[in-house]
């Protein structure tokens, strides 16, 4: 990774809401790839390009942001992993409030990317761990979009509106 961006990514966590667009959209991503990845024991640098090729796609070959997306991963992961106040069940709980909150959120929910994740997944009571996640992340996408259909169609509109 280049040092100019190192240098950016450790200003820009500190300080991410002010200078991150969209920042709220991305960190909602970062949790929906770290929920898939914290159930793997074996979390590799390859699942993190993974990530990152995911993010280029997601934002059109923007280096910087598919890079923000993996870092942001890669740190929601660490805190799962070190029980640093962050578990798998308070990421999927964090996960339900933001879609209560900003419910077009469930739109980005993309389960065939997130199942790219699993494929360096070797062992089967992890997979299947990660596959019920994957089964979790769907019914909530589903639920949501269709309980919330009225406002997520009203939210696109005010955000069309202002750009």
């Amino acid at each position: 990774m280049r040092l100019s961006f190192r240098i950016k990514q450790h200003f820009l966590n500190a300080f991410r809401e002010l200078f991150v667009h969209h920042h709220g959209s991305l960190e909602f991503r970062s949790k929906l790839f770290a929920l898939v990845l914290a159930a793997n024991e074996d979390v590799s640098t390859d699942n993190c390009s993974i990530v990152k090729d995911i993010g280029m796609q997601i934002y059109k070959n923007d280096e910087d942001r598919a890079d923000l997306l993996m870092m942001t991963t890669k740190e929601l992961v660490k805190k799962v992993k070190e029980n640093n106040g962050l578990d798998i069940d308070t990421l999927a709980e964090h996960i339900q409030k933001e879609l209560k909150i900003v419910p077009r959120y469930a739109k980005k929910i993309d389960i065939e990317s997130l199942r790219q994740l699993l494929i360096f997944t070797h062992d089967e009571d992890t997979k299947s761990y990660q596959e019920n996640i994957l089964e979790f992340l769907q019914t909530l996408k589903e639920e949501t979009l269709h309980t919330k259909k009225a406002q997520i169609a009203k939210d696109e509109e005010q955000a069309s509106c202002k750009y």
